[in-house]
Protein backbone atom coordinates (compact mmCIF):
# COMPACT_ATOMS: atom_id res chain seq x y z
CA UNK A 1 0.00 0.00 0.00
CA UNK A 2 1.38 3.44 -0.96
CA UNK A 3 2.42 5.81 1.65
CA UNK A 4 -0.30 8.78 2.57
CA UNK A 5 0.52 12.20 3.36
CA UNK A 6 -1.89 14.88 4.33
CA UNK A 7 -0.88 18.55 3.40
CA UNK A 8 -2.86 21.32 5.00
CA UNK A 9 -2.62 24.53 3.83
CA UNK A 10 -2.70 25.51 0.00
CA UNK A 11 -0.83 28.44 0.11
CA UNK A 12 2.54 28.87 -2.15
CA UNK A 13 4.75 26.51 0.26
CA UNK A 14 1.92 23.95 0.71
CA UNK A 15 1.02 23.80 -3.01
CA UNK A 16 4.75 22.89 -4.00
CA UNK A 17 4.91 20.33 -1.18
CA UNK A 18 1.62 18.51 -2.46
CA UNK A 19 2.91 18.88 -6.01
CA UNK A 20 6.59 17.21 -5.04
CA UNK A 21 5.08 14.31 -3.06
CA UNK A 22 2.64 13.38 -5.40
CA UNK A 23 6.08 13.17 -8.12
CA UNK A 24 7.84 11.30 -5.77
CA UNK A 25 5.37 8.39 -5.94
CA UNK A 26 3.29 8.80 -2.91
CA UNK A 27 -0.85 9.47 -2.46
CA UNK A 28 -1.15 13.02 -1.29
CA UNK A 29 -4.44 14.66 0.45
CA UNK A 30 -4.66 18.05 -0.06
CA UNK A 31 -6.34 20.55 1.96
CA UNK A 32 -7.46 24.27 2.35
CA UNK A 33 -10.77 26.15 2.99
CA UNK A 34 -10.29 27.71 -0.03
CA UNK A 35 -12.05 26.50 -2.83
CA UNK A 36 -10.61 28.09 -5.71
CA UNK A 37 -6.79 26.37 -4.49
CA UNK A 38 -8.55 23.31 -4.28
CA UNK A 39 -9.80 23.66 -8.06
CA UNK A 40 -6.35 24.42 -8.91
CA UNK A 41 -4.49 21.50 -7.37
CA UNK A 42 -7.38 18.94 -8.01
CA UNK A 43 -5.91 17.71 -11.10
CA UNK A 44 -2.59 17.30 -9.56
CA UNK A 45 -2.63 14.93 -6.42
CA UNK A 46 -4.64 12.39 -5.33
CA UNK A 47 -7.40 13.58 -3.49
CA UNK A 48 -8.24 17.57 -2.92
CA UNK A 49 -10.68 18.43 -0.57
CA UNK A 50 -12.11 21.63 0.45
CA UNK A 51 -12.53 21.76 4.74
CA UNK A 52 -12.34 23.27 7.82
CA UNK A 53 -8.60 21.82 8.82
CA UNK A 54 -10.22 22.17 12.81
CA UNK A 55 -12.90 20.95 12.46
CA UNK A 56 -12.33 17.14 14.21
CA UNK A 57 -15.05 15.23 12.05
CA UNK A 58 -14.28 16.56 8.91
CA UNK A 59 -10.68 15.58 9.15
CA UNK A 60 -11.74 11.94 10.39
CA UNK A 61 -14.58 11.97 7.53
CA UNK A 62 -11.77 11.93 4.99
CA UNK A 63 -9.22 9.52 6.50
CA UNK A 64 -6.71 11.78 7.59
CA UNK A 65 -6.17 9.81 10.78
CA UNK A 66 -5.26 7.05 8.99
CA UNK A 67 -2.55 9.25 7.35
CA UNK A 68 1.50 8.38 7.66
CA UNK A 69 1.91 12.19 8.15
CA UNK A 70 0.56 15.23 8.03
CA UNK A 71 1.72 18.68 6.96
CA UNK A 72 0.38 21.86 8.71
CA UNK A 73 1.67 24.31 5.85
CA UNK A 74 -1.00 27.37 6.73
CA UNK A 75 0.91 30.13 7.23
CA UNK A 76 -1.69 33.79 7.69
CA UNK A 77 -4.39 32.12 10.54
CA UNK A 78 -1.40 30.97 13.01
CA UNK A 79 -4.57 30.31 15.32
CA UNK A 80 -5.47 27.49 12.86
CA UNK A 81 -2.08 26.38 12.42
CA UNK A 82 -2.09 25.27 16.10
CA UNK A 83 -5.38 23.90 16.41
CA UNK A 84 -5.02 21.93 13.62
CA UNK A 85 -1.61 20.20 14.62
CA UNK A 86 -3.11 19.34 18.33
CA UNK A 87 -6.31 18.31 16.51
CA UNK A 88 -4.00 15.80 14.17
CA UNK A 89 -1.81 14.60 17.10
CA UNK A 90 -5.21 13.89 19.18
CA UNK A 91 -6.42 11.84 16.15
CA UNK A 92 -3.10 9.73 16.61
CA UNK A 93 -1.57 10.75 13.36
CA UNK A 94 2.11 9.85 13.79
CA UNK A 95 4.15 12.05 12.59
CA UNK A 96 3.04 15.87 12.26
CA UNK A 97 5.13 18.58 10.23
CA UNK A 98 4.27 22.20 11.39
CA UNK A 99 4.59 25.74 9.53
CA UNK A 100 6.47 28.31 11.87
CA UNK A 101 7.29 31.98 10.49
CA UNK A 102 9.26 31.95 13.37
CA UNK A 103 10.99 31.11 16.61
CA UNK A 104 8.17 31.97 18.58
CA UNK A 105 5.52 30.44 16.58
CA UNK A 106 8.02 27.37 16.49
CA UNK A 107 7.99 26.90 20.07
CA UNK A 108 4.63 27.64 20.59
CA UNK A 109 3.75 24.42 17.99
CA UNK A 110 6.39 22.06 19.76
CA UNK A 111 4.65 22.47 22.87
CA UNK A 112 1.02 21.48 21.26
CA UNK A 113 2.93 18.39 20.46
CA UNK A 114 4.53 18.82 16.60
CA UNK A 115 7.34 16.33 15.74
CA UNK A 116 9.13 18.98 13.76
CA UNK A 117 8.74 22.43 12.56
CA UNK A 118 9.14 23.53 8.75
CA UNK A 119 10.84 27.07 8.17
CA UNK A 120 9.94 27.21 4.73
CA UNK A 121 11.63 30.44 3.98
CA UNK A 122 14.71 28.58 4.84
CA UNK A 123 13.44 25.21 3.48
CA UNK A 124 12.62 24.01 -0.17
CA UNK A 125 9.53 22.05 -0.23
CA UNK A 126 11.42 19.70 -2.59
CA UNK A 127 13.62 19.02 -0.11
CA UNK A 128 10.88 18.16 2.45
CA UNK A 129 9.25 15.98 0.11
CA UNK A 130 12.46 13.79 -0.43
CA UNK A 131 13.13 14.20 3.37
CA UNK A 132 9.69 12.68 4.63
CA UNK A 133 9.27 9.70 1.55
CA UNK A 134 12.92 8.67 2.27
CA UNK A 135 14.17 9.45 5.93
CA UNK A 136 16.70 6.78 5.70
CA UNK A 137 18.88 9.52 3.55
CA UNK A 138 20.70 11.85 5.39
CA UNK A 139 22.32 14.55 3.97
CA UNK A 140 22.16 15.14 0.30
CA UNK A 141 24.03 17.18 -2.34
CA UNK A 142 22.83 17.16 -6.01
CA UNK A 143 25.01 16.85 -8.67
CA UNK A 144 23.28 16.98 -11.44
CA UNK A 145 19.30 17.13 -11.62
CA UNK A 146 17.53 13.95 -10.40
CA UNK A 147 21.17 12.72 -9.20
CA UNK A 148 23.17 12.90 -6.08
CA UNK A 149 25.76 12.20 -3.67
CA UNK A 150 23.99 11.13 0.04
CA UNK A 151 24.43 9.77 2.95
CA UNK A 152 22.77 6.69 4.20
CA UNK A 153 22.46 4.64 7.33
CA UNK A 154 22.73 0.98 6.93
CA UNK A 155 20.06 -0.67 8.41
CA UNK A 156 19.83 -4.26 10.40
CA UNK A 157 19.00 -6.23 7.27
CA UNK A 158 23.27 -5.21 6.25
CA UNK A 159 24.29 -6.27 9.70
CA UNK A 160 27.45 -8.39 8.96
CA UNK A 161 27.60 -8.30 4.95
CA UNK A 162 30.43 -7.33 2.70
CA UNK A 163 29.85 -5.02 0.08
CA UNK A 164 30.00 -7.99 -2.67
CA UNK A 165 27.34 -9.84 -0.71
CA UNK A 166 25.41 -6.36 -0.79
CA UNK A 167 25.72 -6.03 -4.73
CA UNK A 168 24.57 -2.14 -4.56
CA UNK A 169 24.94 -1.57 -7.72
CA UNK A 170 23.35 -4.65 -9.27
CA UNK A 171 20.42 -4.97 -6.81
CA UNK A 172 19.84 -0.86 -6.33
CA UNK A 173 21.40 0.93 -9.17
CA UNK A 174 23.70 2.93 -7.09
CA UNK A 175 27.28 3.02 -6.11
CA UNK A 176 28.67 3.90 -2.61
CA UNK A 177 32.41 6.14 -2.39
CA UNK A 178 32.98 6.34 1.20
CA UNK A 179 31.87 4.50 4.51
CA UNK A 180 31.93 6.04 7.96
CA UNK A 181 31.79 2.75 10.23
CA UNK A 182 29.87 3.43 14.11
CA UNK A 183 31.27 -0.50 14.93
CA UNK A 184 34.69 1.09 16.67
CA UNK A 185 36.01 -0.24 20.22
CA UNK A 186 34.38 1.56 23.28
CA UNK A 187 37.39 3.24 23.78
CA UNK A 188 37.35 5.24 20.74
CA UNK A 189 33.18 5.61 20.52
CA UNK A 190 33.34 7.48 24.08
CA UNK A 191 35.36 10.13 21.99
CA UNK A 192 33.06 10.21 18.90
CA UNK A 193 35.45 9.06 16.69
CA UNK A 194 34.71 7.31 13.64
CA UNK A 195 36.92 5.21 11.39
CA UNK A 196 36.95 6.59 7.47
CA UNK A 197 37.30 4.21 4.88
CA UNK A 198 37.46 5.99 2.03
CA UNK A 199 37.86 3.54 -0.86
CA UNK A 200 35.43 0.71 0.19
CA UNK A 201 36.81 -2.67 -1.08
CA UNK A 202 34.71 -5.53 -2.04
CA UNK A 203 35.54 -7.09 0.94
CA UNK A 204 34.75 -4.56 3.18
CA UNK A 205 31.99 -5.67 6.21
CA UNK A 206 28.99 -3.00 7.06
CA UNK A 207 27.18 -3.22 10.25
CA UNK A 208 23.89 -1.36 11.00
CA UNK A 209 24.22 2.00 11.63
CA UNK A 210 27.47 2.93 9.37
CA UNK A 211 27.22 5.53 7.29
CA UNK A 212 27.26 5.06 3.68
CA UNK A 213 28.05 7.85 1.13
CA UNK A 214 26.15 6.86 -2.00
CA UNK A 215 25.65 8.22 -5.66
CA UNK A 216 22.53 7.51 -7.60
CA UNK A 217 19.42 9.01 -9.00
CA UNK A 218 17.65 10.54 -6.15
CA UNK A 219 14.73 7.75 -7.16
CA UNK A 220 16.80 5.04 -6.62
CA UNK A 221 18.46 6.41 -3.38
CA UNK A 222 14.81 6.52 -1.95
CA UNK A 223 14.04 3.38 -2.64
CA UNK A 224 16.69 2.07 -0.62
CA UNK A 225 15.67 -0.41 2.62
CA UNK A 226 15.28 1.18 5.92
CA UNK A 227 15.44 -1.58 8.05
Amino acid sequence: MAERYAVIGLGRFGRQLARALTKAGVEVIAIDRDRQLIEQIADEVTQAVRLDSTDEDALRGQGIDQVDAAVVGIGEDFESNVLTTVLLKSLGVGCVYARADHDMHARILKRVGADEIIFPEEEAAQRWAYRLVAPQIGEKLEFAPGFSVAQYSAPASFEGKSLLELQLRKKHRVNIIGIRSRGQAEAEASKNRRRIVNVPQPESIIHAGDLLWLVGSDEDLAALPDK
